[in-house]
């Protein structure tokens, strides 16, 4: 008996060491620092961090918020993050700048032309001629634009009004100080929630332009660690689609920068597990660039992504 317990301690103490070891293991993938902004795209990462995913595959994962596009791009640029939550134009922009970085998964989001509160607009030909908060050069003016198009608008119908923060944007169309903006979810939800007024959706037009990228010397160097990235991201993905959202809408406030109305307002995507964007959503957001003279360079599909979650598109 003696001898069988002997035995036993024994084999407990190999497999104790061996899973020290692979902890051991996991903790030696280098740290990713990535950039996140106040819209639902940004979610997946936030959850991935609170649910201790991140730690389950062993990277670390720093969150940096930023409530404006110029300034997480300015961060990218400055060596302060690896990478972030962000959008095609963003990725055209940065590597006609010399700026090295890649598409590793879309995101899911939704942007929204909202008519101010009070504004009497039945449809977008109700804003026509009047001003419009955007972003300049950014996705927001990139899907206002898209969505004008669609219904047969030329740009220079509206008056547009650049405001690159989206808090500002949201607070002045809720004041009555702006006839219209376009805005991403969760800014958007609490907009109408406000009674402010929908008009056209992203959705509805058929664009998503949000994605997650990385620098290429990240995705060099630290391969295995964004690997692990979107194991955890993924999980993340499940848990969204799953859990009832009063697990996990306090977090979302307090952690994605998301103002406090968005307990009452919030409505989250389908998400979909990490792949990388459709080809045309590249090939529609170049050609906009190259038509508005905003970008020289003809970049293919193949020269921004960058295949690390096994997408077979």
């Amino acid at each position: 008996m003696k001898k069988i317990l002997a035995l036993l301690l024994t084999l407990v103490l190999m497999v104790g060491s061996g899973c020290g070891k692979e902890e051991a293991k996991k903790e030696q993938l280098p740290k990713i620092v990535i950039g996140i902004m106040p819209d639902v795209d940004s979610l997946p990462i936030v959850m991935a961090e609170e649910n201790g995913y991140f730690d389950a595959e062993g990277v670390k994962v720093q969150i940096e918020q930023f409530k404006s596009a110029m300034d997480r791009d300015a961060a990218l640029q400055s060596g302060n993050l690896d990478g972030a939550v962000s959008d095609l134009l963003a990725v055209a922009f940065l590597r006609s700048g010399g700026f090295s970085v890649k598409v590793t998964s879309s995101s899911d989001g939704s942007y929204q032309l909202i008519a101010g509160k009070g504004i009497a607009a039945e449809n977008i030909n109700g804003i026509v001629g009047k001003d419009v908060a955007v972003s300049r050069n950014t996705i927001i003016e990139y899907i206002t634009d898209a969505i004008l198009a669609k219904n047969n608008l030329k740009e220079n119908s509206i008056n547009k009004v650049i405001i690159p923060q989206i808090p500002t944007r949201l607070e002045m169309l809720q004041n009555g100080k702006l006839t219209a903006a376009t805005l991403p979810e969760p800014m958007a939800s609490v907009a109408v929630n406000a009674g402010c007024k929908l008009l056209v959706s992203s959705e509805e037009i058929g664009i998503n332009p949000g994605v997650i990228i990385f620098k290429d010397e990240v995705i060099k160097d630290k391969e295995k660690s964004i690997e692990a990235f979107y194991r955890a991201y993924n999980r993340a993905i499940e848990y969204l689609n799953t859990a009832p959202r009063e697990e996990y809408i306090n977090v979302a406030i307090e952690k994605c920068g998301f103002p406090p109305a968005v307990k009452d307002a919030l409505k989250l995507p389908k998400y979909r597990k990490a792949t990388l964007p459709v080809k045309e959503d590249v090939t529609s957001t170049v050609k906009w660039l190259k038509d508005k003279s905003l970008l020289k360079e003809d970049y293919s599909y193949e020269d921004i992504t960058s295949n690390l979650v096994n997408n077979d598109k």
